[in-house]
């Protein structure tokens, strides 16, 4: 997979490469998904997103749905590059996480408003709260999505101390899901990668 920073249709591979590729890949992508993910409590996972993965994404997205005609590819560009972290900040997608129908129905309504109170906090920072969803409203007045899309901007005093090794804690303080944790150091490491 190029990897060269923009994501455009010259950059990715046709479907019959791609197979291929997808073959002798794939479990390098998701160790670097695995690698790339922190959960908050038992129900939230938060996926950091980079070049790679939304590559890896827009490419499935084109193999699933056979796409291979320019204005089809364009489109899976546009709905997914947004999401590629762009030197100041962490992009992630938010999964809210409930095997149960029943209980995931009750706690989606219950949680209205969650992706806007996810937080990082650079030790030594003041704490910055997610911008969640800009491509279009995941909410109405009954319940959430399972699915969120967030960006946490940070300053330049935050994206030199975290690559700097500074300790980073990420967190949700929703009143009905209260949740943080320390990023592990892998973690961080590789998100650290991310900022310029």
């Amino acid at each position: 997979m190029q990897i060269i920073g923009i994501i455009i249709p010259e950059s990715l591979m046709s479907l019959e490469v791609y197979s291929k590729w997808r073959k002798a890949n794939k479990p390098l992508v998701m160790a670097q998904r695995k690698l790339r993910s922190v959960r908050l409590g038992e129900h939230l996972n938060l996926q950091f997103e980079s070049e790679m993965t939304i590559r890896y994404q827009i490419q499935e997205m084109l193999r699933i749905e056979k796409i291979f005609e320019e204005d089809g590819i364009q489109q899976e560009i546009d709905a997914y590059a947004p999401l590629v972290p762009s030197g100041s900040n962490w992009k992630a997608t938010l999964l809210i996480e409930y095997p149960d129908e029943i209980e995931r129905k009750r706690e989606l309504a219950r949680l209205i408003g969650v992706a806007e109170r996810l937080f990082v906090e650079v030790q030594g920072q003041p704490r910055i709260y997610a911008v969640a969803d800009e491509d279009l409203e995941r909410e109405n007045a009954e319940k959430t999505s399972a699915v969120h899309f967030v960006r946490f901007e940070l300053t330049p005093a935050m994206c030199a101390a975290v690559k700097a090794g500074t300790g980073v804690k990420i967190g949700c303080d929703h009143s009905h899901y209260p949740a943080h944790t320390t990023m592990a150091h892998d973690t961080l490491s590789a998100l650290a990668a991310d900022l310029k």
